[in-house]
């Protein structure tokens, strides 16, 4: 469980690194948005995934 809470951690501290360097980087306005939109999809998938490791109810990550 302490695996998967760091593993969680790490996860929300890249997508804030990322979210933090679309609005920082001068991109254009299209490509801002859509890296903040694939940003918080793939944010979710891998924090869905591993809250249903928690629950015991998804494949397991091989955290170790």
């Amino acid at each position: 469980m302490m695996h998967t809470l760091v593993y969680l951690l790490i996860v929300c501290i890249v997508i804030g690194l990322i979210w933090w360097m679309a609005d920082y980087l001068p991109v254009p306005e299209p490509l801002n948005k859509l890296l903040k939109i694939v940003t918080i999809v793939v944010g979710a998938i891998i924090i869905i995934y591993a809250l249903l490791n928690v629950a015991g109810m998804g494949p397991a990550l091989n955290l170790n």
